[in-house]
């Protein structure tokens, strides 16, 4: 069992490495093809997509994987019923989604977004939603059978058609001189298609595991199934529901406001550019990073979700102590590396010195970022997913009052504020909630003193080393890749010297110690 589990974690840590380049891969590419302004209209066509996403597949999702964990403890019959039941719930909520999503796209497009170029978008995305729906369900079952294959398989064949897709389909756009609507119009198709590539694989992994499975047995009604279902159902897809739908208000609401700042001489396309860079240029670029912390996350929470049930407290503190630890190492390495070289990364990448100010101006902030990341996945393993969810709530609407009381006078430096603000509020009142839970005492120094101590050091290196290579940042592609390399593997060759008798070290040799 031991063996099987650090299996399927490797695999599940590798393949999401593996799809966040590619990912990223492709956000660079849009960025490119679609420029500024073209990419925030994508961003707020993802914003309303986003939406009816967490409605189709949010609760569904869950319950498939609780449910069908519960009906295969009991028997083969009861289970198979329930996996029906499970389909029949997610293709209603699939077509609901779909329909709703279609039939809203034009209003959608007018008043929430205030650009009726995404409305062809929205409509064509709608389509993937029962395929998305049928994923769900699947995965759950998976998830509950403990095999992972059939979902990164299917995760990495959506990605790979995505990307084939909209590759061809945009180039043949830009010869063609297509807007950014139809631009839009034809990623969001492409991303309908391979969520039905997705699902159709899924569909055959079943069919072949059901065999193993159920040994032919035909399904049985499983105990109190609407009831049973409607209590996961409800509470997670209201939950989640009202979070996406703080957020989207979020996102249709920064280009309006933006535009009140730049007045009359910038505009909304303006506006929706800087939108762009922000939303869909630097921030996933700071939030890739975070794919490499996967394995700490799938290691650390079920362990902890473990200690906490079997009330083993000391336990459960020291790996709280481990985690945050080992994420304020990584965090403000990663945030140097973006301060010092936020500009010419975002200039290599995108052709953007706007993202790259954004870069910088957020990179300090990283392990804030990622400490509010890793504290909400540990809180919901000791079952603190009703906080998590309060302070999420919470969170949207302070932003939301920041957009609407800062943008329209500051414009995007008040943005940037916001997001800061936001992220010391989850940040303290998600870690706050974790140590009072888990008794664990504040640790500054070792979660973020001795990791910022060192990053300093880094950071100073990195600088200097910029400044050396200069002349590598004005030049052709390839000299700049090679002047990235160079300034962040410097810095990142300090920062181990610098760290490892700071903790580093101590926690090195601990994970190998406990390895052997």
């Amino acid at each position: 069992m031991r063996q099987s589990y650090l299996k399927n974690a490797a695999l599940m840590t590798g393949a999401d490495v593996l799809l966040r380049l590619a990912g990223m891969g492709l956000r660079i590419y849009l960025a490119n093809a679609l420029g500024g302004e073209g990419m925030g209209l994508y961003q707020l066509v993802l914003a309303v997509y986003a939406l009816f996403v967490t409605l189709a597949t949010a609760g569904v999702s869950v319950a498939a994987t609780r449910l069908m964990a519960e009906e295969l403890s009991r028997g083969r019959a009861e289970a198979r019923g329930m996996l029906a039941r499970l389909l029949a719930a997610g293709l209603g909520l699939g077509a609901f989604a779909m329909a709703a999503q279609f039939g809203l796209a034009g209003l959608a497009a007018a008043w929430w977004l205030g650009d009726a170029r995404a409305a062809g978008a929205l409509r064509a995305a709608a389509f993937g939603m029962p395929w998305m729906a049928v994923s769900a369900v699947l995965r759950g079952f998976f998830i509950a059978r403990r095999r992972v294959e059939p979902n990164v398989l299917s995760q990495l064949a959506e990605q790979t058609v995505r990307i084939g897709v909209v590759y061809v389909v945009l180039e043949q756009g830009i010869l063609r001189g297509w807007d950014h609507g139809r631009k839009c119009t034809a990623v969001l198709a492409a991303t309908a298609l391979s969520e039905a590539v997705s699902a159709c694989m899924m569909l055959l992994f079943y069919h072949r595991e059901a065999r193993r499975c159920f040994a032919g047995e035909k399904a049985r009604r499983p105990r109190d199934p609407a009831r049973r279902l409607w209590d996961i159902l409800w509470p997670v897809e209201g939950g989640r529901c009202l979070a996406s739908a703080l957020h989207t208000a979020e996102n249709m609401l920064v280009p309006a406001c933006l535009a009140l700042a730049l007045g009359a001489e910038g505009g909304r396309d303006a506006a929706v550019a800087q939108y762009g860079s922000l939303k869909g240029m630097a921030l996933p670029l700071l939030t890739f990073p975070f794919g490499l912390l996967g394995s700490l996350s799938v290691l650390l929470m079920p362990e902890i979700t473990q200690a906490h049930i079997r009330g083993e407290t000391a336990r459960l503190q020291a790996l709280i102590d481990r985690m945050l630890r080992l994420t304020g190492y990584f965090s403000a390495l990663a945030g140097a590396v973006f301060w010092v070289l936020g500009c010419p990364l975002a200039q290599t990448l995108y052709h953007s010195p706007e993202a790259g100010f954004y870069l910088e101006v957020l990179g300090p902030a990283m392990p804030l970022l990622y400490f509010e990341s890793m504290v909400d996945g540990a809180m919901k393993g000791m079952g603190e997913q009703k906080a998590a969810f309060r302070y999420s709530v919470w969170d949207s609407i302070l932003r939301i009052v920041g957009v609407v009381l800062l943008l329209p006078r500051y414009g995007m430096p008040g943005f940037l504020f916001v997001i800061l603000v936001s992220s010391c509020y989850t940040c303290l009142a998600n870690t706050g909630r974790l140590l009072a839970s888990s008794e664990t005492k504040l640790r500054l120094w070792r979660w973020l003193g001795a990791p910022m101590l060192a990053s300093a050091g880094a950071a100073a290196v990195g600088v200097a080393l910029r400044q050396g290579l200069a002349g590598w940042f004005t030049g052709a592609l390839l000299p700049r890749l090679g002047g990235l390399a160079l300034c962040a593997g410097g810095m990142s060759a300090v920062y181990l010297v610098a760290a490892w008798p700071l903790g580093l070290g101590e926690e090195v040799r601990a994970a190998l110690a406990k390895k052997h």
